[in-house]
């Protein structure tokens, strides 16, 4: 089986740890799929960050890595494994097909 070729799509989502992405875009990058966008944070998702989140939001120009389109994402892991800061984790959405 293909490293890109784990799951179904849908099955399994990335999930970013706001308090530790420092939008350095490695899983834009790699990711086959189109799953992830790096974008500015609203003032609202900023408030819901720890104090030191809300600080590495600043430093890096106050974006993220957001998980744009998690029903493409078919769990290959190379987005973990190409986050500097391992910020994501993949998690099982619960869909049974």
């Amino acid at each position: 089986m293909a490293v890109t070729d784990r799951c179904d799509p849908g099955r399994t989502v990335p999930l970013v740890d706001r308090n530790r992405c420092e939008a350095k875009s490695d899983c834009v990058d790699v990711c086959p799929y189109s799953v992830f966008e790096v974008r500015k944070l609203t003032p609202d998702e900023r408030r819901t960050l720890s104090w030191f989140g809300r600080l590495r939001v600043a430093v890096h120009g106050g974006k993220q890595a957001f998980v744009a389109d998690p029903g493409a994402c078919h769990a290959c892991g190379l987005c973990v494994q190409a986050c500097p800061e391992r910020a994501i984790t993949l998690v099982a959405t619960g869909a049974v097909r």
